[in-house]
């Protein structure tokens, strides 16, 4: 059965066995045996057949294919539209999540941009002949050091992300 309806099928889409055998990566004389019937192709050739001939495996195995009958395009319909609002509800809850992260995150940046200028460096007063202090100093300038280069890239990055995730009317 499969040898015949794969040659039938070759056939009718115009392929030689040398082509098909280009297609599949396969010598001419494997695609002759499997057309003879002497031998056959593993699952995952199969597969591969199917693809290079634009036919199902069922098919090729020489099964009949049933159309779905009107009422079980209904119920399929019913669950596909059940599945996308199931989606949109999902990835209306993620955007809504990464909103509010965005927001909590431009505010974050403004309190701590608030408590530095407030502070205004306190440690450039500080006695660093105690090597504990001194390391302590070095972390809080360093701090300052990133925070004042990278928060306006960040918190650009989380305006344009507040924009781009609010709720659209």
């Amino acid at each position: 059965m499969l040898n015949e309806n794969m040659k039938a099928i070759r056939k009718s889409k115009g392929l030689s066995q040398q082509e098909l055998a280009v297609k599949l990566n396969v010598v001419r004389q494997t695609i002759s045996k499997w057309e003879q019937g002497l031998s056959v192709p593993d699952s995952d050739m199969l597969i591969s057949i199917s693809e290079v001939l634009d036919t199902p495996v069922s098919v090729l195995l020489g099964e009949t294919v049933t159309e779905p009958k009107a009422d079980d395009l209904k119920v399929i319909s019913e669950k596909l539209e059940v599945i996308n609002l199931q989606l949109a509800q999902r990835a209306s809850a993620r955007r809504k999540i990464l909103h509010w992260l965005f927001v909590s995150l431009c505010a974050f940046i403004v309190i701590i941009a608030v408590s530095i200028v407030m502070l205004n460096s306190p440690y450039l007063g500080w006695d660093y002949n105690d090597p504990e202090t001194a390391v302590i100093g070095v972390l809080f300038h360093a701090f300052e050091w990133l925070f004042v280069r990278l928060a306006p890239l960040i918190f650009a990055g989380t305006v344009a992300g507040i924009l781009l995730t609010r709720r659209k009317a």
